[in-house]
C-alpha cells in the first residue's frame, strides 16, 4: 500500500476505533488496558475541533485518574504503545513513544466532557484528573495483510 493511502486509513481509523488500547510498563511487564478514544467522532464529536487545532494527526490525548496505577507507571517509565483497531476490517494502528502529563489548564478545560463529574467531582481541575499526551515517535499501520511504517 502506498504511504498516502496508509495515512488516510490511519486518520480514519483513529476517529472510528471504539477504544484506545494503552500499554504501559510496570516492573518490566506490559500492562494493557482500554481507555476512552477521545478522537472517536461518534462518541466525542464535540472534541473534533480540538483535535483539528491541537494535533498533528497522530497526537493522542487521554484522561485518567491521577490515583490510577497507570499514572504511576507513566511517571516511572513514560514509554507506551497505543493501539487502535477495527478487527472486522483487519485494520490496526500502533502508536509508540513517551506519554507526558499535561498541566496546561486550557487543554484540561477543552477536553472536559459533560458527565465526567462522576469520575472527577471537582471538575477539569480536580487533583485526581490527569490528562496524558502522546506525540508518537513511531506509527505502524496494518491493513489486510499489508504493513506501513508511518513514522
Amino acid at each position: 500500500m502506498d504511504l498516502a493511502t496508509a495515512h488516510a486509513l490511519a486518520a480514519d481509523l483513529i476517529t472510528r476505533a471504539e477504544a484506545a488500547i494503552v500499554t504501559t510498563l510496570a516492573n518490566g511487564r506490559p500492562q494493557t488496558r482500554a481507555m476512552f478514544n477521545l478522537r472517536r467522532r461518534g462518541q466525542f464529536s464535540g472534541l473534533a475541533p480540538f483535535f483539528d487545532r491541537h494535533g498533528d494527526g497522530y497526537t493522542v490525548y487521554l484522561t485518567t485518574n491521577t490515583s490510577s496505577p497507570k499514572v504511576a507507571e507513566v511517571r516511572a517509565n513514560p514509554a507506551v504503545s497505543i493501539y487502535y483497531a477495527v478487527p472486522q476490517e483487519f485494520l490496526g494502528l500502533m502508536l509508540g513513544g513517551d506519554l507526558e502529563i499535561v498541566t496546561d489548564r486550557a487543554i484540561r478545560e477543552l477536553l472536559w466532557q459533560p458527565g465526567w463529574e462522576r469520575y472527577y467531582p471537582q471538575g477539569p481541575q480536580d487533583p485526581d484528573h490527569t490528562v496524558l499526551r502522546l506525540r508518537p515517535t513511531e506509527a505502524k499501520l496494518y491493513h489486510q495483510l499489508q504493513f506501513a511504517r508511518l513514522l
